[in-house]
């Protein structure tokens, strides 16, 4: 094991200063870190980085990380899945989406090993015998059910509809609860077009929204088609109040979108960069040191999925020799037990692994988010 461990100092993506004495934590990093949802897994990625040199500067347990791209595919998933197996990570933090975290936890499932997901929101996650995975993120079912809430409570429309992913267990997700919500509030649902990730021209679901008369649209998806929809929108001058979830976040960074058409759009997440708090302050301040860019609400639901992980680790007593199996039933223990202060708020856990904690809503004014309330 010790040279496992001494071989992955030099081949894994190790950050900070690892001493060779140190006791270790070695933590799988999955997600997307090329093709369509890139934008997700590089900032899981980079944030995960920022938390491990932080925490390696302590000098105190070292994390080693292991970074594996799955591209957003449920079959390379599992491939990334199996390097990290075969590396010995005593513990993962992934899978960034919905769709590969699907098909990955099954398996960790059966090999005994725990998952920590930043951000793959849907409660079929954590539905799976002897389960090993935990959430960071809240689940689908309150993104639905709050922004339905929120959207009355404030009266940001009397005729609303909602354009999701049909083919897609996030947005269908979402989608469901914000109906159910919906109805119980009184919110009258106009219109509800679908489409595939096939999809490119969202013209006709725009025209649908806009002849039933739509004050404002719902959108339970990710940035890539929410990006199309703002545009086609802006094409026929129509102008509803728009208003999305965790998965738009980072539409600010997509290359060659004209931000201008996201002015006013409502997203709800678990973090607001502009936040003066002085944890909040410290991540943004070396993320964009690192990267350039503002962090979104996946990075910093990464940053805080290594530091639980790591806090669990350290309660636990878990060292280099600790094997992934009794690092799961460690960590376990921890969880269901802790209460962790963080980024994107206080969290505590159940036993399906489902995490408790309150999302806020943002607004995007002048190109950056900024707290609606």
């Amino acid at each position: 094991m010790k040279k496992l461990v001494a071989a992955m100092l030099c081949a894994c993506l190790c950050l900070g200063c690892v001493s060779a004495m140190a006791e270790t934590l070695t933590i799988g990093v999955q997600g997307p870190f090329t093709g369509a949802a890139a934008l997700y897994g590089a900032a899981v990625r980079d944030a995960a980085e920022v938390a491990a040199e932080e925490i390696n500067a302590k000098g105190e347990l070292q994390i080693v990380l292991n970074a594996q791209d799955d591209e957003h595919d449920r079959e390379k998933a599992v491939n990334a899945y199996n390097t990290m197996k075969g590396a010995g990570v005593q513990a993962i933090l992934g899978t960034v989406t919905t769709g590969p975290c699907l098909a990955v936890a099954p398996l960790a499932a059966q090999d005994h090993i725990l998952m920590l997901t930043p951000s793959a929101s849907s409660p079929d996650v954590l539905d799976n015998d002897n389960n090993t995975v935990f959430q960071v993120c809240f689940t689908d079912p309150a993104q639905g059910t709050l922004s339905a809430q929120y959207i009355a409570e404030n009266k940001l429309a009397e005729k609303v509809a909602v354009i999701y992913n049909i083919g897609d267990a996030y947005s269908t997700g979402i989608y469901e609860t914000f109906m159910e919500e919906a109805e119980e509030l009184g919110l009258e649902v106009v219109a509800d077009p679908t489409f595939t990730d096939a999809d490119t021209d969202f013209s006709s679901q725009v025209a649908e929204v806009k002849n039933a008369g739509a004050e404002l649209v719902f959108l339970p998806i990710y940035y890539t088609p929410a990006s199309m929809i703002l545009k086609a929108c802006h094409d026929v001058d129509y102008a509803p109040t728009f208003f999305g979830v965790d998965g738009m976040d980072g539409i600010l960074t997509i290359e060659g979108f004209d931000v201008s058409l996201a002015e006013g759009v409502y997203l709800l997440t678990p973090f607001a960069a502009d936040a003066q708090d002085e944890m909040t302050v410290n991540f943004v301040e070396k993320y964009q040191a690192k990267t350039g860019i503002l962090p979104n609400q996946f990075a910093a639901d990464a940053y805080d999925g290594i530091y639980i992980l790591w806090n669990a680790a350290k309660n636990a007593g878990i060292t280099s020799e600790t094997t992934p199996q009794e690092a799961c039933d460690l960590i376990t223990e921890q969880l269901l037990s802790m209460t962790y202060d963080g980024l994107t708020g206080t969290m505590t856990w159940g036993e399906s692994g489902e995490v408790s904690k309150t999302p806020q809503a943002v607004i995007i004014k002048d190109g950056a988010y900024v707290s609606a309330q």
